[in-house]
């Protein structure tokens, strides 16, 4: 189910919590549309702890233990989940999965944010559990068209959102990543394995002393937006800043803006252009 929260996600859901602050973000989204009980599962190591004041009940887990994380929604009685937030990606191969999770690494002949977290999904859908798209939720933090933070770019910053949005897309594509950095019609850096943050640090420090990268993060075509949900935040913000890019593009209406205040405040500052991007306008020869 897309685009509205229906009576029946009103009453149990299940949230699976990696780290940072998204699944803080969609619980309180959640309890604000009406929810009636939250149940999360978390990690060690991985999940805000702060995610206990947010819901009804929190089950620990280590990442790789499947059978325990389905078994805790099921004794539960929860019928439908979310998953939100990352397991950095050390702790994916440092894992210690338990059988089941061993059984479906198994079946794999790719291993990706995808296959991966797709098989999961039919995992939980073996016991009754259906995971959904939590973006009927979480619609108020992902901007469309036209949303700016930030200066305004100029016609070569627009010229590389543009070329920059176009490699992305197809780099996603082949499944390495989300996210691209550019200057000048130069690809810098593309994200691989080493995730976004990384991406931008190598990218802004081969821009050069003068710095201004441009940095643009996309959505795949035709991205399972049940798992993986292109997200900025304030620590994005301020590796950009760290790193000299200075426009941070991202696709319009299919990525979340965390902790919109401070991102507003630390873009101002530090002269950051934090800007949404359109498919059609990137193609039609417009960054808006």
């Amino acid at each position: 189910m897309v685009g509205t929260v229906s009576e029946m996600d009103k009453t149990t859901m299940g949230l699976i919590a990696g780290n940072r602050s998204l699944p803080i973000e969609f619980a309180r989204l959640a309890r604000q549309e009406g929810t009636l009980r939250l149940v999360a599962v978390a990690f060690e190591n991985e999940t805000d702890p702060r995610i206990a004041e947010f819901v009804d009940e929190v089950i620990w887990l280590r990442v790789g233990q499947l059978d325990r994380m389905i078994s805790a929604f099921a004794k539960r009685g929860v019928k439908r989940c979310v998953m939100l937030g990352q397991i950095a990606p050390k702790n994916l191969f440092d894992l210690r999965p338990d059988l089941r999770a061993m059984r479906l690494l198994w079946r794999l002949k790719e291993r990706n944010a995808h296959t991966i977290f797709g098989a999961i999904a039919d995992e939980l859908k073996k016991d009754g559990i259906e995971l959904v798209e939590a973006t009927p939720w979480l619609r108020p933090l992902m901007p469309g068209a036209g949303f700016r933070l930030g200066p305004v770019l100029d016609a070569d910053q627009e010229s590389d959102v543009r070329f920059g949005f176009q490699i992305a897309k197809q780099v996603s594509k082949l499944e390495i990543g989300q996210t691209v950095v550019v200057r000048r019609g130069t690809v810098l850096a593309v994200e691989a394995f080493e995730g976004t943050d990384q991406c931008l640090a190598r990218g802004g420090a081969l821009a050069g002393a003068e710095g201004g990268a441009v940095a643009v993060k996309v959505a795949k075509w035709g991205h399972d937006m049940r798992f993986d949900i292109p997200t900025v935040g304030l620590k994005t913000v301020e590796v950009c800043a760290e790193n000299g890019v200075a426009v941070l593009a991202f696709e319009a209406g299919k990525t979340l803006v965390l902790e919109m205040d401070v991102v507003s405040s630390v873009a101002t500052k530090r002269g950051i252009s934090v800007v949404a991007v359109q498919v059609e306008a990137c193609q039609n020869g417009s960054a808006g």
